[in-house]
């Protein structure tokens, strides 16, 4: 892109996608939904803003149930035009549903993993002096005016955790879609990026947009901004159009630290699906390979995470695009 329209050049950015894969990580793993290198003497963090008796959610054990009933349902022979799950399993997976079978919880409610990333292997991954792993939880009931789930983030050294304690699941979560399922990650460095169309101004977007008439694939989508789980890059900005990331504390720029997507590519053979992909009649049809988190922000959007480029203690920021 920068061949054709040399005003890009200057503004490209690297960016790593995670790619996340189905797996079953360990603390020692990167990974989305896994268990988190953890010090057994250091509290698990809780969401100061929601708390029981009066929350309800579902179990996430009832989630992971339903998710396994799915996916051996999907997989196993059936003669066409035939239910794909037995009669129980079909009343557990209708029953448990949108509204079904919820639980309230008492008192406050525990973080629930959902990233962990090690420096070793993403070398590039913006942290403290002296860190070495990224962990990311959130509580899975709506924050904030775009009702996304509320992050919070925690660095630390991972030779430091002589003494790691267990990983604590929350007993409710608002619903499967702020649930990750377990993945392994699969990073891919250097991939390189350019502003979404609505960041550039509007002479140069209006160039570009006239050049991709008539041709099979489209400047943003394509080849400007890479989806799924990524650490840094730009953001695709088509939920709302952009606005200044400013730090609360100091009023510096923000930057990008990572990306939460709710689709890894655009399904089918999109043309950020990896090659190692196999052909789209051989893939499963739970869960499908582009949604392999499960994760869902909002409506199919993604949370970009921004951090401060002068303090890693100020607070961070989360946008929904």
């Amino acid at each position: 892109m920068a061949a054709v329209f040399p005003e890009l050049a200057p503004l490209a950015r690297t960016t790593v996608r995670l790619h996340p894969r189905p797996g079953a990580p360990t603390a020692a793993d990167s990974s989305v939904g896994g268990p988190l290198l953890w010090p057994a003497d250091e509290p698990w963090p809780t969401c100061p803003e929601h708390k029981g008796p009066w929350l309800v959610g579902y179990d996430p054990e009832d989630l992971r149930k339903q998710r396994r009933i799915l996916t051996e349902g999907w997989a196993r022979p059936r003669t066409p035009g035939t239910d794909f799950l037995t009669p129980e399993e079909r009343a557990f997976v209708d029953g448990l549903g949108y509204t079904g079978v919820r639980k309230p919880l008492d008192g406050e409610v525990p973080l629930l993993p959902v990233l962990q990333l090690y420096a070793r292997d993403v070398p590039s991954l913006p942290r403290p002096h002296g860190t070495d792993l990224l962990q990311v939880l959130w509580c899975s009931f709506e924050h904030g005016e775009f009702c996304m789930p509320g992050v919070q983030l925690r660095w630390r050294t991972a030779a430091e955790v002589r003494s790691p304690g267990e990983t604590r699941w929350p007993p409710v979560v608002s619903e499967g879609e702020s649930f990750p399922e377990p993945c392994l990650l699969h990073p891919e460095p250097g991939v390189v990026e350019y502003p979404a169309p609505h960041e550039l101004d509007d002479d140069l977007a209006k160039r570009i947009h006239a050049w991709e008439e008539g041709r099979a694939y489209d400047y943003q989508y394509d080849l400007a901004v890479a989806p799924g789980w990524k650490v840094g890059g730009y953001g695709n900005w088509s939920f709302c159009d952009p606005w200044p990331m400013t730090c609360e504390e100091c009023g510096a720029t923000m930057r990008p630290l990572l990306t939460v997507d709710s689709s890894e590519w655009d399904g089918g053979t999109g043309s950020w699906c990896p090659a190692e992909e196999p052909p789209e009649d051989e893939r499963p049809l739970y869960p499908q390979s582009h949604e392999p988190t499960m994760v869902n922000i909002g409506r199919g959007y993604t949370m970009q995470i921004y951090v401060c480029p002068d303090s890693f203690d100020h607070p961070h920021l989360q946008v929904m695009q």
